[in-house]
């Protein structure tokens, strides 16, 4: 590495005078600066329910592979908190928000991972990780077990066809079972899954871990825990290792034919023989390794480090493909990419996360194959833009170390690319390759949104439009029938985060409440009207008459407005014609009843008269809406609300639950199908009606319970509802029922 490279890389590391580097520093950067073999290197994910101990784990697996050296609480408590929650939101929750990438070394093995969090409101930072990793670490709360996020992180893995080691987590704590949660992967997650390790002692008597596949214990001695001692088996458990083991061994041999041929002559498997069975079905993903520790007692993190290199992919074992052309996944030419490192082949990346940083925007990319120098050009596949390369970076949670290469199967970041999450990237423009992008949820839940003062507009559009780029689950939108802006995101505590990082990161303070529904107002009956305006006072002055029937449009077309023309002679004038449209659609911008939008309403002007002198496009334009207040007053009104298709995916279990409270909130149960003890209902439900049901569903369903919801059509509200929307409109106008029969009068 250069002097000038470890300069630059000590003034990114705040290092008070880099001219001073040890020998040890200077070595350290040399050591993650170099370049290993395919072989060597580890892409990996570390997933999991909310409060299984992600970051903790993490935060030991950087410690013992010298990456810290301290480690911290997730918490904080010390003021420092975990290298992974860089952001100051994260630590003072002791929730992870944004997905972190770092990487380190193990026994000369480069491993890049990535911390993602857990909430089910912030699933796409769990998505675009695993989009990129080769494999993965499932962790499981001992006492917990298989939760709701466990299962939608299990889904995402298969989506992407990633290979995991199941790591149950928390031996320490009461009630620690792990027999029980292994019970739950294979039934409600569907592995085929195994110990390798049994516990020694669980709770306060957590000792260490008895490793079936070396047919050894071990003890994590020292003061954290970083002395790894290995011992005989206790002779009290010798009889239910070999239970156990035996067992592993007939879960791997009903997947595999090497060991299934070895089972069945009832030969024992030598030790590499059984390592090499495990790798296999687990790359496979017919078999799930499941290991044990506790992260914060510090023990098991290091056979969790040896089973990462022996049994997840390095990148050369997991074939990405590209399309060829600009087809679709379906239609195109699909080419497999060369993982090889020797940079023979043109460079290709994926873009997987967008953050923005004090430096500029910063976008973390794989490379997939080929090579990348810093000075080099690259082209984004989709808009054909082309960019220079001034710097390049590894990331250390939020530490940037610059590096002058990459090559296939290293994860980076670059500075000052304008590009969207999920851009493939070229460095000839000729080649064209674009990667299967991200899989991006729709959002569950909408909230209106404004700056609390007028003169943060400038900060709140800044922040937003930030915001927007970097998740593609917040969306904001601006909602013309309400006149009010709306921010859509996975849960209320995804929106509410990004509330404070407004205030935070923007000084712009905003406020959050409950979105409007866009209700109509429609006629019931058809109603006449004969409408003159008249104003004569002295000079110019304004005539026209209008005569005609204002009805209602049939229910499929209640969201429209139809003007028709059906005047015989000249009693109206054609050139006036567009001004009495135009009253007509101005009046019905918002009504008399509620104050909302009118629709679903047929204007037929029939006859009507003008003067010679004072009539004008004004005069009529008048008229129209003179016309249908005067229809308002005397025809028969009513309130139309939306109805959403509501479709609901819950387990069996809680089949009947979802249905009562479905019909609790006004549903109409349209139908039901189940497949694979899961069941899909289909109900239509007042807009109206929906807001937090996102949250309810997740507690009556244990977290498991999704649902998506789309616009189907109008129909009339409850007599109820438009009372109270009439009674909020009165009250707002300064005008109570007495005052409204009076002026009506």
């Amino acid at each position: 590495m250069s002097f000038l490279n470890i300069l630059r890389i000590g003034h990114l590391q705040k290092i008070s005078n880099p001219l001073r580097l040890s020998k040890f520093q200077y070595s350290s950067y040399v050591k993650y600066a170099e370049h290993k073999e395919l072989e060597k290197i580890r892409n990996i994910g570390i997933s999991a329910h909310i409060d299984s101990g992600k970051t903790t784990l993490t935060e030991r697996v950087l410690f013992y592979t010298g990456r810290i050296d301290q480690m911290h609480e997730v918490k904080g408590k010390d003021n420092v908190g975990a290298v992974m929650d860089s952001m100051e939101l994260e630590r003072q929750r002791g929730i992870t928000i944004q997905s972190a990438a770092t990487y380190t070394i193990w026994k000369d093995h480069n491993i890049n991972i990535i911390d993602t969090p857990g909430h089910v409101d912030f699933t796409v930072e769990v998505e675009r990780a695993l989009r990129v990793l080769d494999g993965a670490v499932l962790v499981l709360c001992a006492v917990g077990g298989v939760q709701s996020q466990t299962l939608t992180v299990n889904r995402q893995m298969k989506r992407y066809n990633v290979p995991c080691l199941a790591f149950i987590n928390k031996l320490d704590r009461l009630a620690a079972n792990p027999e029980r949660v292994l019970k739950q992967m294979r039934t409600k997650l569907k592995h085929n899954a195994a110990f390798l390790h049994l516990p020694i002692g669980l709770e306060k008597e957590c000792q260490g871990i008895i490793d079936l596949v070396e047919e050894k214990a071990v003890y994590f001695d020292g003061n954290y825990g970083e002395i790894v001692r290995l011992d005989e088996i206790p002779r009290d458990r010798r009889a239910e290792v070999d239970e156990k083991r035996h067992e592993l061994i007939e879960h791997l041999s009903n997947v595999d034919e090497t060991l299934g041929e070895l089972f069945l002559e009832e030969r024992k498997p030598t030790l590499p023989e059984l390592r090499q069975a495990i790798r296999r079905t687990t790359l496979k993903r017919t078999f799930t390794p499941v290991l044990l520790g506790t992260a914060l007692k510090n023990k098991g993190i290091q056979p969790l480090l040896n089973a990462v290199l022996d049994y997840l992919p390095h990148p050369g074992e997991v074939e990405n493909t590209a399309i060829l052309g600009e087809k679709k996944a379906d239609e195109g030419e699909t080419v497999i990419l060369d993982p090889k490192r020797d940079g023979s082949k043109p460079f290709v990346g994926l873009a997987f996360k967008l953050e923005l940083s004090k430096f500029g925007q910063l976008t973390y990319l794989r490379c997939y194959q080929g090579m990348l120098k810093r000075g080099d050009n690259i082209f984004n596949s989709r808009t054909g833009k082309k960019v220079k390369i001034s710097r390049l970076v590894r990331m250390h949670s939020s530490n940037m170390e610059e590096v002058n290469e990459v090559l296939a199967g290293d994860i980076f970041a670059l500075f000052g690319v304008d590009c969207a999450s999920g851009d493939t990237f070229v460095n000839d423009s000729k080649l064209q390759l674009s990667m299967e992008s991200i899989h991006v949820p729709d959002p569950v839940v909408s909230m209106s949104i404004k700056p609390k003062n007028n003169k943060d507009r400038d900060n709140f559009s800044k922040a937003v439009a930030r915001f927007t780029k970097e998740d593609p689950t917040f969306q904001f939108r601006y909602d013309g029938d309400n006149k009010e802006t709306l921010v859509s995101g996975m849960g209320e505590l995804h929106l509410e985060i990004y509330a404070q990082r407004m205030e935070r990161e923007y000084n712009c303070p905003v406020e959050l409440g409950k979105p409007k529904v866009a209700f109509r107002e429609t006629m019931m009956s058809p109603c006449t009207f004969d409408y003159l305006h008249k104003k004569q006072s002295g000079g110019a002055g304004q005539y026209a008459r209008v005569v005609g029937i204002l009805e209602p449009l049939p229910p499929h077309q209640n969201t429209l407005l139809e003007f028709v023309d059906e005047t015989m002679g000249t009693n109206v004038p054609k050139p006036f014609i567009p001004g009495i449209e135009r009253g007509f659609l101005d009046t019905c911008q918002k009504g008399f009843l509620s104050g909302h939008k009118v629709s679903g309403i047929k204007f037929r002007l029939q006859d009507g008269a003008h003067h010679v002198v004072d009539s004008s496009e004004l005069a009529f334009f008048l008229a129209a809406k003179g016309a249908v207040k005067e229809v308002f007053e005397e025809g028969a009104w009513q309130i139309l609300e939306p109805v959403m298709f509501v479709e609901v995916i819950t387990p069996d279990e809680f089949h009947g639950t979802v249905i009562g409270q479905l019909n609790k909130r006004g549903g109409i149960i349209t139908g039901t199908e189940g497949a694979d003890s899961w069941t899909t209902i289909y109900a239509e439900v007042p807009l109206n009606n929906m807001f937090g049901y996102a949250g309810e569903l997740r507690s009556m369903t244990q977290g498991k319970g999704e649902f998506s919801m789309e616009y189907s059509r109008y129909s009339p509200c409850l007599p109820d509802v438009q009372e109270q929307l009439i009674r909020k409109y009165q009250e707002e106008m300064g005008i109570l029922p007495d005052q409204k029969k009076k002026k009506n009068n």
